[in-house]
């Protein structure tokens, strides 16, 4: 299963258990009853917490994706990283090659360019958490230059 499809599964029985939570809030809330109005009114509330996190994520992929394919068609893709067999880059040439994307984020900040590969660069390093924020910042800076 590609990592697409499995998101949109994921997503449609995400919808589907908000769905069904959310009838049977109704019915707590339904009943009048202090303590069940309490429990039906948590019902609500964490489900749509649960899909604002997931609108979010989805639309970070979806972000992503579209500057990695516009980076792609501009050619400027490569990263110089080697990968394995598997797909996967080689860390110690992904740790290796690291600064040289830094030293391009710092020398033009406000390019969505350089932060995305560093985004990439973090992700082939095994930095998943600063890699999201990279290619966020990517986002951010990609959409004010519309």
């Amino acid at each position: 299963m590609t990592t697409k499809a499995g998101a949109i599964l994921m997503a449609a029985l995400l919808v589907l258990y908000v769905a069904l939570v959310g009838w049977r809030a109704v019915q707590f809330i339904a009943t009048g009853e202090p303590a069940a109005v309490g429990i039906g009114i948590a019902l609500i509330v964490l489900p749509v917490i649960a899909l604002w996190a997931l609108w979010r994520e989805l639309a970070f992929g979806v972000r992503s994706q579209a500057l990695v394919r516009r980076l792609e068609a501009e050619g400027g893709l490569d990263l110089g990283i080697p990968v394995k067999p598997s797909g996967r880059p080689e860390r110690a040439a992904a740790d290796a090659a690291f600064p040289e994307f830094r030293a391009a984020t710092e020398a033009e900040p406000d390019s969505w360019r350089a932060w995305l590969r560093l985004g990439l660069a973090y992700d082939a390093a095994g930095d998943r958490r600063r890699a999201r924020g990279a290619v966020r910042r990517a986002i951010t800076l990609e959409r004010a230059e519309r």
